[in-house]
């Protein structure tokens, strides 16, 4: 290089080396090189790893090369090895977990989280989480890195608003990712994910923004995807979504394409700007974004072990018995003969026609010597079985993750080798769990940011009142208690009223109940206020900065539980509660200001365990309905209840007292029911007697034939007379009969309530007595 004056501004050939204009997409904004040369760049940078990762594909399951005979015997180490590998880092779909970051028990963030995470659950449903988590985790496995890609479908153009907007996550091939070369994932500067597009599907997407300029695109068919099933005979190109960080912009270009097809603002508000969490890795290169497949840490051993399968086999195949006979001599060669056609379908002895030439042994059949052969198959055995524990001290695969362990071991030695494992493969299920809740977050700012209020709250199922409703209910609530105001006002203005107050004491208590009554009004009142409202809830959740420095996002685990090692922690969580509840029962019971604290220290021991999480919202609850039974009153003073003994059994008194009068009333005007039908039938008889004897007198005086028949009608008329008032005096008897019995119940009546005045008084005495006595022992859970 030549010499350049000190402070000279002429340009180097380092920099001409480093000059980035042709990578600089602000020299030629409408144009797409720039952008081509930066997805270029990335390729070249992933290339040697695209290629080996080729390799590993068609040696992890390649169809062709399985069914091949031809090809070399080797030992499938690395399929095996991935197989137990995969369900160990991820077997369980991500369950997402929104709560509030402090307990403080905010109405509003309460419900928030509890929105967000439903309406989350039933987003992960729908993309079906689990299908796009397997991807990825095989991907992590195989080849060191998973990719998801998250974007936002809504169906505004289409005839159903609400009900198609959703979050979904796409897995890319490792092929379709990309991103600019850095030596860690802040450093990344912009990420693109590729889609393959039919001229058709090419047109509906770009001809908007771009016109005809999407039909220059390298439009083809994917050969090398067709032979193992990945596509059909249409014709597609790749176009690149590239999300620039810098720039703040998000471009569409392809090969082919001069122009930029489409370009606009981030359409979604991330926090993280990209619209992809950071891939799930394994292992990486150092100083680089480049991942490293597992397999190639021990490769060498895995090309060792099929070499040496291939030999085992080639002398499996020689390990056949074998000898020699001499041809001469027609007794012994048909008889040699005549065995081997008996014996074995193969030519197990070969005659040798210069016997002589041969040793001359006198031995009539010389046996090819294979024990050497069976020697060295044995030792290539034990050689090989070497190789493979040198791959599993390499992989961290314990004969337990394996399945396979010696019973002579002891039950310690097999936990040591259980725990080895789990810490060898810890990382790579802790890189599923951060991508899991990474993709919980996504979905949950893509939710709050472009989803419909409608959509959400269908989505959550959620009970909230809205502000319309809640303002409603405070209505109705005021203006009942306004009501109960303005009769307690009536009351206390009127002087016969109070005066009625002062001298029966049910009217008090009416007062003191109405006054009740206001003051859980009141409550009430308050409590309908206090619940938080759908809108409230969305203005919190629409409000990113302060969801971020309030909610705390996480996913359920997504390992697979060990039963055993379950319910050992499910038992000791159980001792810790056990231990712990009667001892804060007690305090509660004696100082209820120490509920909180005792609440906070039951927390504390049980954060530790899984479940001490879920149940952090019902301790609080727990807590709570301890403090309020510990801070209410164990019962009445003395005084009180005998006061409250003497109202009921005045009560009691007036209640008899009401009951006998309205007895003696009944009674009297029975009674008077009664004399008035006797007069009555008294007098009906006298005048029909009176009629009779008038009607004789005329027939005396006016008919002097037929005196005997008109005396014997006169009798007859007579006797009816009789019987009518012989009926008066019987129903007059049957009346005082039942009168007398009705006396007769009053009487036992009053005999009843003076025995309840007994037993009312007999029970007050009583509740004193036990009120006097020290409280002992608390209350249970």
């Amino acid at each position: 290089m030549a010499d350049t004056p000190p402070g000279s501004n002429a340009p180097t050939d380092d920099d001409a080396r480093f000059d980035d204009t042709e990578f600089n997409p602000a020299i030629e904004p409408k144009k797409a090189k720039a952008w081509l040369n930066l997805l270029q760049e990335s390729e070249d940078a992933f290339e040697k790893w695209n290629t080996h990762c080729d390799n590993l594909e068609k040696l992890y399951a390649s169809l062709e090369r399985l069914a091949d005979r031809a090809r070399d015997k080797e030992f499938q180490m690395f399929w095996a090895n991935i197989e137990v590998e995969k369900p160990a880092i991820y077997a369980n779909p991500p369950v997402p977990v929104v709560v509030p970051k402090f307990k403080d028990r905010r109405p509003v963030y309460d419900a928030a989280s509890e929105m967000l995470e439903r309406t989350c659950t039933v987003s992960f449903d729908l993309t079906r989480i689990q299908d796009l988590m397997l991807l990825i985790r095989d991907d992590v496995v195989l080849i060191g890195r998973g990719v998801p890609w998250c974007r936002y479908e809504s169906g505004k153009d289409g005839a159903s608003y609400y009900s198609s907007e959703r979050v979904c996550i796409d897995f890319k091939n490792r092929r379709d990712f990309l991103h600019s070369i850095s030596r860690n994932w802040r450093e990344v500067t912009w990420v693109a994910g590729a889609s393959f597009l039919t001229r058709t599907e090419a047109r509906a997407r770009f001809y908007k923004h771009s016109g005809n300029a999407y039909q220059e695109a390298e439009y083809k068919v994917d050969r090398d995807t067709k032979q193992v099933g990945g596509a059909d005979n249409r014709e597609r190109a790749k176009f690149w979504e590239i999300w620039s960080k810098s720039e703040r912009r998000v471009v569409w270009v392809a090969k082919g394409c001069e122009d930029i097809l489409d370009e606009d603002e981030p359409h979604l508000d991330l926090s993280e700007y990209f619209p992809c969490p950071k891939p799930a890795y394994g292992t990486v290169q150092r100083n680089s974004l480049v991942p490293v497949p597992d397999v190639m840490q021990y490769k060498d051993q895995l090309d060792e072990l099929n070499l040496l399968t291939g030999r085992i086999h080639a002398l499996s195949d020689a390990l056949e018995a074998k000898g020699f006979y001499p041809a001469g001599g027609a007794e012994l060669g048909d008889a040699v003969q005549a065995a081997i056609k008996t014996k074995t379908s193969g030519r197990m002895l070969v005659p040798i026609s210069n016997w002589a030439a041969f040793g001359g042994t006198k031995e009539v059949i010389i046996w090819l010597p294979i024990d050497m052969i069976a020697q060295t198959i044995t030792t290539l055995v034990q050689l090989r079985k070497q190789v493979i524990d040198d791959i599993y001290q390499i992989m961290g695969l314990s004969d337990i993750m394996r399945g396979a362990t010696d019973a002579r071991e002891t039950l310690g030695a097999q936990q040591l080798k259980s725990q080895y494992g789990s810490t060898r493969i810890h990382d790579k299920q802790a890189e599923m769990e951060r991508v899991a809740r990474d993709l919980v977050c996504i979905t949950a700012e893509i939710i709050t940011e472009k989803f419909d209020p409608v959509t959400i709250i269908e989505m959550s199922q959620t009970q909230l009142p809205t502000q319309a409703m809640q303002q409603k209910q405070v209505a109705m609530l005021q203006q009942q208690l306004a009501q109960q105001q303005q009769m307690m006002q009536m009351l206390q203005q009127n002087p016969q009223a109070q005066q009625a107050m002062q001298q029966n004491p049910q009217a008090g208590q009416m007062l003191q109940q109405a006054q009740g009554v206001m003051q859980d009004g009141q409550e009430a009142i308050a409590k309908v206020m206090a619940k938080p409202t759908v809108e409230q809830v969305l203005t919190f959740l629409r409000n990113n900065r302060a969801r971020s420095f309030v909610l705390d996002i996480e996913t359920d685990s997504t390992i697979q539980m060990d039963e055993n090692a379950e319910k050992q922690r499910r038992s000791e969580f159980i001792g810790v509660l056990a231990q712990l509840l009667p001892q804060l029962t007690q305090m509660i019971q004696v100082a209820p200001d120490t509920a909180e604290f005792c609440g906070e220290v039951l927390k504390f021991a049980t954060a530790p365990f899984r479940a001490g999480r879920s149940l952090s919202s019902s301790i609080d609850d727990l807590v709570d309905k301890m403090k309020e039974k510990a801070s209410a009153p164990r019962g009445d003073d003395p005084a009180t209840a005998q006061s409250k003994a003497a109202i009921q059994i005045e009560q009691m008194k007036d209640q008899r007292e009401r009951e006998k009068t309205k007895a003696e009333t009944d009674l009297k005007t029975a009674e008077l029911k009664m004399r008035d039908d006797h007069a009555k039938a008294k007098l009906a008889a006298d005048s029909a007697y009176d009629m009779a004897k008038l009607k004789q007198d005329q027939q005396e005086n006016f008919i002097s034939i037929g005196t005997q028949n008109q005396k014997a009608m006169q009798e007859r008329e007579k006797h009816q007379a009789n019987m009518v008032e012989v009926s008066a005096d019987m129903a007059l008897n049957r009346q005082k009969g039942e009168l007398a019995q009705q006396a007769m119940r009053n009487k036992q009546v009053d005999m009843a309530s003076r025995a309840e005045e007994r037993r009312v008084a007999q029970q007050a005495r009583l509740q004193q007595q036990a009120q006097r006595r020290p409280p002992s022992g608390g209350f249970g859970l």
